[in-house]
């Protein structure tokens, strides 16, 4: 749809969900328009079923949008908190190091494993400090 932005399509460390907003009305059997904030005019209030998640009414897990930071392009960008585990696998000619990464406003469970030399170019002062001997 022209002028109409989508969210949640750029990049893996996107949000995985943003919210509670109240249900204007029901579309059919598996669509709900959704009362959006004027932050997110630009994103099309109806959405699919399937992209929706109850909300358990859990104050303590609900992110503000003002938090995130989100820019024009609906995108926002994730700081490394910690490095929470390192693993090594082997292929068949090369051994590949990981680690795996803990994202500010993501849960332990969200965690990610991302290529160990990727990670020592973006944030190279936590490997000082996490491998010094």
């Amino acid at each position: 749809m022209k002028g109409v932005m989508r969210f949640g399509k750029e990049g893996k460390l996107s949000p995985r969900y943003i919210g509670p907003y109240r249900i204007y009305k029901r579309i059919g059997k598996v669509a709900y328009d959704l009362e959006l904030p004027q932050e997110l005019a630009a994103v099309h209030p109806v959405f699919h079923i399937s992209m929706l998640k109850k909300c358990m009414g859990d104050l303590s897990l609900i992110i503000p949008i003002e938090d995130i930071g989100i820019k024009d392009s609906l995108s926002y960008e994730e700081i490394l908190v910690q490095i929470l585990d390192r693993q090594v696998r082997k292929l068949r000619t090369k051994e590949v190091a990981s680690v795996k990464v803990l994202w500010r406003n993501q849960f332990v469970k969200e965690a990610t494993w991302e290529a160990e030399e990727d990670m020592k170019k973006r944030y190279s002062h936590l490997f000082l400090v996490l491998f010094k001997l």
